[in-house]
């Protein structure tokens, strides 16, 4: 495992040994191994797109760590910390990042608004993404261990361009989620039709 140094004003005064301990208690090893291998990748599409590596890094490290807080807990807290309710018709999919940045602030401290903002946004997308934004949302479906074609085009897509690869991966989404007749989440549609007149014009 790389052991990557991140200044303190990110991370809430936290080391990353730190940090990771506190991921290894929320989280199975199989999911685990999935968040460093997001922040490796999250980094290497910063360092590619000339976004800061550090703060990418740490977003991705961290994108997933509310992923297997009891669904009782989400509830709880989107009922009591003035959550939309509307979020209460999603699941763990969608709240883990919406609603999984209050437990990164409570647990760990961290506050730095860019790596929340782009740990929120990994699950839904939004229409005004940032490219830091982008970088968490692509890597988290371009890691190495994902192999599906649509992973794989998006891979190969971010090597020249964030947006297309988000779109790619916001066109698989969508499918996935017609498919099987789940509710879309009505800013992961916002955020496709936004890239789609952006690819346009």
């Amino acid at each position: 495992m790389t052991e990557y140094v991140y200044p303190v004003a990110l991370t809430g005064g936290l080391t990353r040994s730190e940090i990771i301990a506190k991921m290894h208690a929320r989280l199975d090893e199989q999911r685990f191994a999935h968040c460093l291998r997001v922040e490796e990748c999250s980094r290497q599409l910063a360092e590619r797109f000339g976004e800061d590596v550090d703060v990418a890094g740490l977003a991705g490290l961290l994108h997933d760590y509310a992923k297997q807080v009891p669904s009782a807990d989400f509830e709880k807290v989107i009922r009591t910390e003035g959550f939309d309710q509307d979020l209460l018709q999603y699941g763990r999919g969608i709240w883990h990042g919406m609603v999984g940045v209050w437990f990164i602030q409570k647990e760990l401290g961290v506050s730095d608004p860019r790596v929340l903002r782009a740990i929120k946004r990994h699950t839904t997308g939004n229409p005004n993404m940032t490219a830091l934004d982008m970088i968490t949302f692509t890597a988290d479906f371009i890691e190495p261990a994902r192999t599906l074609d649509t992973e794989v085009a998006a891979r190969k897509a971010a090597e020249t361009s964030l947006r297309t690869a988000t779109l790619i991966q916001l066109q698989g989404t969508l499918s996935y989620l017609v498919g099987k007749g789940a509710i879309v989440h009505p800013l992961t549609l916002a955020t496709y039709n936004a890239l789609i007149k952006k690819e346009k014009n």
